[in-house]
């Protein structure tokens, strides 16, 4: 039996192949650290990486089946309200190959948005710029949804770019087409801006600011907030980043491709910036 000193003496006669020396045991430290940088930086752009999803959402007969079907097909076709989706892969000028996802408008179902958060690019939301003064309220309580999800993304995630469309432009009285969209934008821009204060200073009494949610249950929201922290609200003064106005129209049967994308071509612009 070994005693102790000479067991001691065999373990340290014992050649060792890898000494552990001060300079291996930072190099090692210093690969992991490298380590873990890159797989933070990795991890972070993927988290930080928009999806290829562009929305169009508005309320019921603002034209968002037939920009959808202009966009998709070159022609606008005959449409009804809808109560499911309608998707397609759209090619923008940029060479890009998007999604766009038209999303019913019918107060029961037009939540269904938030499920392409994650990989939501853009929101185009719809406005029917002839109608907006009657209705301002009810476009301003759907728009008011977007923006309170569009603010309550995880900073982590990139936000999407929000396009306000002035639909139907050619039925205003307007010399050119130019002129009748930046009528329908001058006109949609102000009807939501007094609406959406309207809501504001209501949210700011303690009132309470709420919307129907998906099964018609009332939930609060937010999202009115502005850098200033002070009203009037204006859209350029919106804390939750840029947002942007056209004005469109499409016409049902157009046979002219032509035509019917010049009332489109501002929109089509403005996904091929963004993509």
């Amino acid at each position: 039996m070994l005693k102790g000193s000479t067991l001691q003496g065999c373990i340290e006669s014992v050649p060792s192949a890898y000494p552990l020396t001060l300079k291996t045991i930072m190099v090692a430290v210093l690969a992991l650290l490298l380590a873990l940088v890159a797989l933070y930086v990795i991890s972070r752009k993927a988290l930080t990486t928009r999806g290829n999803i562009y929305l169009l959402v508005g309320l019921p007969d603002g034209g968002k089946t037939t920009i959808f079907s202009a966009l998709t097909f070159n022609q606008a076709l005959p449409s009804h309200m809808s109560l499911q989706a309608n998707s397609s892969n759209v090619t923008a000028s940029s060479g890009k190959t998007v999604r766009v996802v038209d999303i019913p408008g019918h107060p029961r179902i037009r939540d269904q948005f938030r499920e392409h958060l994650q990989d939501l690019r853009g929101i185009m939301f719809v406005v029917d710029s002839n109608s907006v003064s009657r209705n301002g309220a009810a476009v301003a309580e759907h728009l008011h949804l977007i923006l309170d999800a569009v603010t309550s993304i995880p900073p982590s995630q990139t936000p999407p770019h929000v396009l306000i469309v002035a639909h139907k432009a050619d039925m205003l009285k307007a010399a050119t087409s130019s002129t009748a969209s930046e009528t329908a934008v001058t006109r949609v821009r102000g009807a939501l801006e007094r609406e959406l204060e309207k809501r504001r200073v209501t949210q700011a009494q303690g009132v309470g600011m709420d919307g129907l949610g998906e099964e018609g249950d009332r939930v609060e929201m937010g999202g009115l907030e502005t850098v200033s922290g002070k009203g009037p609200f204006k859209f350029t003064e919106w804390e939750g980043g840029d947002i942007t106005f056209v004005g469109s129209f499409v016409r049902a049967g157009e046979k002219d491709d032509e035509k019917q994308q010049n009332g489109i071509s501002a929109l089509q612009d403005w996904i091929a910036e963004s993509s």
